[in-house]
């Protein structure tokens, strides 16, 4: 469970971090041409830092990603 929710955490962070990042791409194109890609990147900077940093958390203390599971078989 935990190996999954690291994957899943890890794929998160990729699908928006540049220059690849997917979902940069969707939402450049919901802004509009008035608005550049780099300001597009500048924008998702701090959830990639807090994705990074809630990566480091459940690695560091995998409890964390598994204390929900871990209640569902009361």
């Amino acid at each position: 469970v935990w190996w999954g929710i690291v994957n899943l955490m890890v794929l998160e962070t990729g699908l928006i971090t540049p220059p690849f990042g997917i979902h940069l791409f969707v939402l450049k194109s919901i802004v509009g041409a008035n608005v550049p890609l780099t300001a597009v990147y500048r924008g998702v900077v701090p959830f990639v830092l807090a994705d990074l940093a809630k990566l480091a958390l459940l690695i560091l203390f995998p409890a964390f990603a598994l204390w929900l599971p871990s209640t569902m078989n009361r």
